[in-house]
């Protein structure tokens, strides 16, 4: 019985380490290779503009919301105003995949809205991008 449970242990062991092994980068690569699967992606990218400058940036991001919304890879992107510091916003943004937000960023109209707001805002932009998993 000892022997068995042993084998047993064993075999275990060694089929929980083939399953979490990790794939090797090719030859001569030493860039670590990450599996990763083809999520849909959230973005909250917070915007501080200057005082007296809201109206200027809601009026500047309604065309990069507009044809953001039309892009193929895009579900959604909404721009909201924090309703206590009215200088505060924040773009939602909804994405089928990594490479949605890849072709998104590489828009010329993307580009434009940055250097358009680069003398509206107070401070740096943070964007946070986000895997959105199913729950079921």
């Amino acid at each position: 019985m000892k022997k068995i449970v042993f084998i047993l242990s064993v075999f275990i062991i060694i089929a929980s380490i083939a399953c979490n092994t990790q794939p090797k980068a090719p030859a001569g690569k030493s860039e670590k290779v990450v599996q990763t699967s083809d999520f849909q992606k959230m973005i909250l990218a917070r915007v501080f503009v200057k005082p007296d400058k809201e109206v200027d940036f809601i009026n500047a991001a309604k065309l990069m919301i507009e044809n953001s919304n039309k892009e193929e890879g895009c579900l959604s992107y909404m721009l909201y105003q924090d309703p206590y510091e009215k200088t505060n916003f924040i773009f939602v943004e909804t994405y089928r995949n990594q490479s949605a937000i890849d072709a998104h960023f590489a828009t010329s109209y993307f580009k434009e809205f940055g250097t358009i707001i680069e003398e509206m805002i107070s401070k740096p932009t943070e964007i946070k991008i986000y895997d959105i998993k199913e729950t079921n």
